[in-house]
């Protein structure tokens, strides 16, 4: 019997290892050859993690944000807080006028005037106002039900003319955040441009867990000088656009130096932020109100689970939430199952209006 000398055993088993590499099954040649390559990775995709091509996961994402009741409650709160204030207003004046009173009659009897101003500053002591108590032009709205109510539908991490062209095709009114142009999606502010409305989806630092980070995403230890080039830079890519609101940051929007920050760069170039809220203690509402800029945030995300039916259960939500408060916005992702759904559910929309964000009746 002929013994195989060690070169030989070593080159079969090569030659075995190309023969593994290179039997691709031939269903997956015909699938590769009938999709673009982008929808066919894309389908690859939904084997990763549901969220991992995209958005961050925060538990925030899985709530419905309905502030409507609770500012109702709010602004009556408040309205008892305003007529004891005002009581307190009134004993606060007559302890002023006794003070300058007294102070009249030392002058007149030449001594020593006291400390008036200790004085005042303990009579007029500031009651630190409760972020929770902030009330925006949102929360005052009257809805009234003669109109129809208003419904926000909003594509976020839209890159590529091929979304654009599928989200063109759903058939009524969609909105779209596009990304930041990098090298692994460079169209992404040319495509947006023939649009009669659009928005810029703006990274921003996630929690630690989310490893899908874009480039130049903002983060908390940013200067301002860092976060306004960046801001400058967006209005240079996106000349005609006006909302934006964060890709991730989850904590980034909850750092109130760093929000400062960005809304005074924002405020510069003409900005309004849309807090996608992905974290219960997000600070955007406060800085909203103190730079005099509306406050809008959405109310759910629909394509959390990547399924037909939890998509279009998702978004009847939506539907129900403009119905009882005029308004609503609801946030998706270019997945095809999630462009399917939207086509495919035209019929649900008959009693609300599909609008851009720049109509919120608020606004």
């Amino acid at each position: 019997m002929k013994k195989e000398s060690p070169s030989s055993v070593k080159t079969d088993n090569i030659l075995e290892n190309k023969k593994e590499i290179i039997n691709i099954p031939t269903n997956e040649i015909k699938t590769f050859e009938e999709k673009t390559p982008e929808e066919y990775f894309d389908e690859l995709n939904k084997t990763q993690d549901k969220h991992e091509k995209f958005e961050e996961y925060t538990k925030e994402f899985d709530n419905i944000i309905i502030e409507k009741d609770e500012a109702t409650e709010l602004i009556n709160k408040e309205n008892e807080e305003v007529l004891k204030k005002v009581e307190e207003i009134k004993e606060d004046k007559k302890k002023l006028e006794t003070i300058i009173n007294d102070n009249k009659e030392k002058e007149e009897k030449k001594e020593e005037p006291k400390e008036i101003i200790k004085e005042i500053k303990e009579v007029k002591k500031v009651i630190p106002i409760d972020e929770k108590n902030i009330i925006t032009k949102k929360d005052t709205f009257k809805y009234n039900k003669d109109t129809k109510a208003k419904l926000v539908i909003l594509i976020d991490d839209v890159s590529t003319k091929a979304q654009k062209d599928k989200i063109l095709n759903i058939g009524y009114t969609v909105n779209m955040a596009f990304l930041p142009p990098t090298k692994t999606h460079k169209d992404s502010a040319s495509i947006a441009q023939n649009l009669p409305f659009y928005m810029i989806h703006f990274p921003m630092q996630a929690s630690s867990a989310f490893k899908g980070e874009e480039i130049n995403t903002l983060k908390i230890t940013d200067s301002y000088e860092t976060i306004e080039k960046r801001v400058k830079q967006l209005r240079d890519w996106y000349p005609n656009a006006i909302y934006t609101n964060n890709h991730t940051g989850s904590v980034f929007t909850e750092n109130e130096e760093a929000v400062d920050k960005l809304f005074r760069a924002l405020k510069k170039y003409n900005f309004i932020f849309v807090d996608s809220r992905t974290s219960a203690k997000s600070v955007i509402k406060k800085y909203a109100k103190k730079y005099d800029m509306p406050y809008i945030v959405r109310n759910t995300f629909i394509d959390n689970d990547r399924d037909y039916k939890s998509i279009q259960t998702q978004l009847i939500k939506a539907i129900e939430i403009a119905k009882k408060q005029g308004y609503a916005i609801a946030i998706g992702h270019p997945h095809d199952i999630t462009l399917k759904v939207l086509k495919e559910s035209k019929h649900l929309l008959k009693d609300v209006e599909p609008i851009y964000m720049n109509k919120l009746p608020y606004l």
